[in-house]
């Protein structure tokens, strides 16, 4: 078979993402596809992995994508006629420490909002599942009876089976040498034979996709590591049926093997691999043993499966596996090149993940948009910076070992740190800052008082940043808190179009009076919410859009995908982030302190809610917003670069009397969570619409020439009911109140109705919070709410709790109106 010169699509990349792609598109009429890999399918990392299959992930949708990745395995063969070796013998996590069992117990109960089947098991009940183990230290475990194991080579192949026998047409040995790109659209690769053109090109080309991508104009950051494992001698009276065992306290997995037992790690300090580039004829190959590497893992294997330290090693395994600097893979259209899709960085998941990667992506690339709520894996959350190889080199070091460590709320990365720090960073880390990271960003999270160190102790209690925190909020409660906010993503809108294109994307009116700013979402056509930001109109034709920084990418990309849309639209967008620094002054005693560093008018009749001017802080002019995200009044600042130091020494020197307090992103998160305010990723996303998320306000129904969602949102209206709402829960509990973070399931009557999105405990009013989705068939109204008894599920208890619509905290806006 001769290679074409044209296809559809064209998927670089002969793997289990590959293929599955493949598959699933010929499966819903996709079949003019061409699938290139550089030698033989499977032979970079999918032929040694492990083929677990499990399917508890940490959100809906991608447990969802795991749980029809098991159903699709149990039907291929019989679908193909190729075996895949599946068997859906369960899985087994245990727990050496309360704390390793309360973080299994809290997976349990957010399993159950899946609809996922799980058991609680005792040490006794674990060894009577898996009579190897030695369970005198275990404290107890967790048992996915639906989990299992696949032989990953056959499962790939039978994909491919599938996909050729509905038209796709694959070809080995052909590499790809470069992706097509022109005017930001892929338009096909050139290989050694060749080129193809392509209306859509795939990439899924597993630890090379960094460097096609990056020559392509694209970032996909992902780096290669070891990844060991060890295959035994037979071991007699090995039941076959044995389920997954998975010891993450050691760090190890076990399987068994065709009478045999395969023990692989994922340990704490790992070793990346392929720093300087990976030898073209890479195929099959396997990495260099390691034993005194792996010797750790090993003697604690042999303590907790005894027979292993009577039984020979058959094989020691060591191969590389791509991981991302976050552990979760890349899924989705670049947000550099239009019409390049890639499926990348699996984290040692690319089995258990592979059927519904293919299933979305399939869908996605047909209609050019995520068929579901994919943002914890959408590529567009990418940093171009994080492509840098020695970037990510450094955090694979870590990344590897996280998938088997303690999941703790709120944990910080220790590797590739200080990649990008804003110009107060020393005076804050002098203040007693304890940094976070998020985007890259290095971020005040909360203050160490003096004398104290400012260092995470984790738990999935109150850790022991709780009454830093709990001072924080009370500053901002009574008095005043200063909060840097320059990763804050900015981006100036420029140009005579400008209105017309915000006022298509906005679903608020965003033609007002200069200086005023303007709350809002962009959804796509479905009214779900793509972006929630805001923004300030600066002049006729020039406006400044604020919005999280982990939206950086993805907002912009939206912004100027649509700005290229609207073909001689006489408008530009800049991103202004790293130029323009930010700061918050929040609280009842802001407006005086302010006015005593500026001499400017701040009162509501001078400076009301909602307005931006300029004031002169110092040296520098200033533009002050009058908005919150904490619930009280307070002001956004906003200056160059260069004068935020000045801006800075200023309001902290004026703020002694004023009894101003450093506050940082944790207390944020607290306050505006009792606030209700929303949080885009977390409380709302594309699968959430205005009215669903209590947003209804910001929509501009009859604005002239309407905007993008518009119809979806009418004919949601025009229906009377919302079967699905957003409501603020709070736990009638109070000292012995656990602490929510995401997905624990809501309960009306006994019954799950939906789960909690995000949470933290409110200090302003004593008590543990959260929000999050409830649903009912027949309409979520205030009369359902009040009629039952409600409680949430957290590590496998039920705690009574409130729920109501709106916010807990000044639910009138007084305080951020005063």
């Amino acid at each position: 078979m001769s290679l074409p010169d044209r296809a559809s699509v064209v998927i670089i990349g002969g793997g289990v993402a590959g293929c599955s792609v493949a598959y699933h598109l010929t499966k819903i009429g996709v079949t003019d596809v061409v699938l290139l890999e550089r030698k033989q399918l499977t032979c970079g990392t999918t032929w040694h992995a492990a083929g677990l299959v499990g399917q508890l992930r940490a959100t809906r949708n991608l447990t969802e994508l795991a749980k029809y990745t098991a159903d699709l395995f149990h039907s291929l063969e019989s679908e193909t006629g190729q075996a895949t070796g599946f068997k859906q013998n369960g899985s087994i996590s245990l727990a050496k420490t309360p704390e390793r069992f309360e973080e299994l117990k809290r997976g349990a109960s957010m399993g159950k909002t899946f609809g996922l089947a799980t058991e609680l098991l005792s040490p006794a009940e674990i060894h009577a599942r898996w009579p190897l183990l030695e369970v005198g230290d275990v404290v107890g475990g967790v048992f996915l009876p639906k989990d299992g194991q696949t032989n990953p080579i056959d499962t790939t192949l039978a994909l491919a089976k599938g996909a050729k026998q509905r038209g796709a047409r694959f070809f080995e040995h052909t590499g790809v040498s470069r992706i097509l790109v022109e005017r930001g659209r892929a338009l096909g690769v050139e290989t050694l034979e060749g080129a193809i053109r392509a209306d859509t090109v795939v990439l899924c080309g597993g630890m090379w996709s960094h460097r096609l991508a990056a020559a392509a104009g694209a970032a996909v950051p992902l780096h290669a590591a070891e990844h060991f494992y060890i295959v035994t001698e037979p071991i007699a009276g090995i039941p076959p049926d044995l389920p997954v065992l998975r010891v993450q306290d050691e760090c190890a997995y076990y399987k068994e093997d065709a009478g045999k037992i395969l023990m692989g790690c994922f340990e704490p300090i790992a070793k990346p691999w392929g720093m300087d580039g990976i030898a073209p004829d890479f195929c099959f190959d396997s990495l260099p043993e390691d034993h005194e590497h792996f010797e750790p893992i090993l003697e604690a294997a042999m303590r907790r499966v005894p027979a292993l330290a009577t039984t020979g090693i058959q094989l020691f395994f060591n191969g590389p596996e791509s991981f991302t600097p976050d552990d979760r893979y890349y899924l989705g259209e670049t947000p550099e090149v239009r019409d390049l899709f890639v499926a990348a960085g699996f984290n040692s998941v690319g089995i258990a993940a592979s059927g519904g990667v293919g299933k979305v992506l399939a869908q996605w690339i047909v209609d050019r948009r995520p068929p579901l709520d994919l943002c914890d894996v959408d590529v567009r959350r990418a940093m171009p910076f994080q492509a840098n190889r020695r970037y990510l080199h450094d955090r694979t070091v870590e990344t590897l070992g996280l998938l088997y460590a303690m999941h703790w709320p709120y944990y910080q990365y220790k590797t590739a740190r200080n990649a990008r720090r804003t110009p107060l960073h020393d005076r804050l880390l002098a203040a007693g800052a304890c940094m976070g990271e998020t985007a890259g960003w290095e971020r005040p999270n909360w203050f160490a008082a003096p004398g104290s160190t400012p260092r995470y102790e984790y738990s999935y209690g109150r850790q022991n940043w709780f009454e830093a925190c709990r001072g924080e909020c009370q500053a901002v409660r009574d008095h005043v808190g200063l909060f840097e906010q320059s990763s804050f993503a900015k981006f100036l809108v420029q140009g005579p179009d400008s209105v017309a294109l915000l006022n298509r994307l906005s679903t608020a009116d965003i033609d007002v009076a200069p200086g005023r700013i303007v709350y809002t979402q962009w959804l796509n056509d479905r009214g779900g919410i793509e972006a929630d930001l805001t923004i300030t109109r600066l002049a006729e034709h020039e406006f400044m859009v604020v919005t999280a920084a982990i939206c950086q990418t993805r907002d912009l990309a939206w912004l100027r995908r649509h700005i290229g849309a609207g073909g001689d639209l006489r408008c530009w967008a800049t991103d202004v982030t790293a130029g323009i620094a930010m700061l918050g002054v929040m609280g009842p005693d802001s407006r005086r302190l302010l006015e005593s560093v500026s001499g400017a008018d701040l009162s509501n009749a001078a400076h009301p809610f909602g307005c931006s001017r300029e004031i002169e802080i110092g040296y520098a002019r200033v533009r002050a917003s009058r908005i919150t995200y904490v619930g009280e009044l307070g002001w956004e600042l906003y200056m160059s670069a260069e004068h935020c130091l000045d801006v800075y020494e200023r309001v902290l020197g004026a703020g002694e009397s004023f009894h101003l307090r450093h506050a940082g992103y944790h207390a944020m998160d607290a306050c505006r969570v009792e606030k209700g305010y929303r949080h885009w990723s977390h409380d709302i996303a594309d699968e959430d619409t205005p009215l669903e998320a209590g947003l209804g306000f910001t929509v501009a129904w009859d604005k002239p020439g309407g905007f993008i969602g518009r119809e979806a949102l009418i004919a949601q209206r025009e229906r009377g009911v919302l079967p699905k709402r957003l409501v603020q829960v709070m736990l009638i509990e109070d000292a012995a109140a656990p602490l929510l973070y995401h997905e624990e399931p809501i309960l009306r009557d006994g019954v799950i109705v939906g789960s909690i999105k995000s949470g933290a405990f409110g200090h302003r009013l004593g008590r543990s919070l959260g929000m999050g989705y409830v649903e009912c068939p027949q309409g979520v109204s205030g009369d359902w709410l009040s009629e039952g008894r409600w409680e949430v599920e957290v590590a496998c208890e039920r705690h009574p709790v409130q729920v109501q619509l709106g916010p807990w905290y000044d639910p009138k806006n007084e305080r951020i109106r005063a």
